[in-house]
C-alpha cells in the first residue's frame, strides 16, 4: 500500500483527476444508451446519490468564499486560511472526493450496466487516489495545522465524519 501511495504522490498533480474526469464523462454518456433491467428502487437510490453529490459539490464554493479568506477577485479555491468547520468538519474533500464518488456510484445505480460499473469503479479509484495528492498539497500549504485536521476529519466518508463530529461536539 505504501508503494502505491508513493507512486500516486509522484504523479503529475492533474493526471488522476483528468483521467478520472474523462471516465466519469464516458460513464454518464454511456448511461443514456446502455441500461440494465428497470428497477425504480435502484434508480431512486442513484438519484439520491446524485442530489447529495450536488450538495457536496456546490457548498464548498460558498463555504470557501465565506471562511477561506479568499483574496478579492480570486477563485474560491485560492483560500488562504484552513477551513475546518461546516461541511469541512465532516469530510476533508467534499468536492473532488465525496461528490465525485457519489456521482459515479449514482450513475452505476441508475444505469445498472457493466460498462457503467467498470467506468465508475475506475473513476472512483482515481478520485479517491487524487485525495492523497490533495492532502499532500494542503500539508505543504497549511503545515501542522492541516496534519491535526487530518487526524480529526475523514478523507471522504460523510457517515464516519458525522459520527466523529457528533462525538467532538458532545465531548466539548
Amino acid at each position: 500500500m505504501k508503494r502505491l501511495k508513493d507512486f500516486i504522490l509522484g504523479l503529475n498533480p492533474y493526471l488522476l483527476s483528468a483521467v478520472g474526469g474523462v471516465l466519469t464523462c464516458l460513464q454518464i454518456i454511456l448511461a443514456f444508451f446502455l441500461h440494465g433491467p428497470d428497477s425504480a428502487a435502484w434508480e431512486l437510490a442513484g438519484w439520491i446519490c446524485l442530489w447529495v453529490a450536488g450538495i457536496f459539490g456546490t457548498l464548498p464554493i460558498l463555504i470557501f468564499r465565506r471562511k477561506g479568506k479568499v483574496p478579492q477577485g480570486e477563485s474560491y479555491i485560492k483560500t488562504t486560511a484552513l477551513v475546518d468547520s461546516s461541511l469541512y468538519a465532516i469530510v476533508r474533500h467534499p468536492q473532488n472526493g465525496t461528490a465525485w464518488l457519489l456521482i459515479s456510484f449514482g450513475i452505476i445505480l441508475i444505469a445498472r450496466h457493466w460498462t457503467s460499473l467498470v467506468l465508475g469503479v475506475a473513476s472512483m479509484f482515481l478520485a479517491y487516489a487524487d485525495t492523497y495528492k490533495e492532502d499532500q498539497r494542503c500539508l505543504e500549504k497549511f503545515g501542522e495545522e492541516y496534519r491535526r485536521y487530518m487526524e480529526k476529519v475523514p478523507r471522504v466518508n460523510p457517515i464516519s465524519g458525522l459520527i466523529r463530529w457528533a462525538m467532538r461536539r458532545t465531548s466539548s
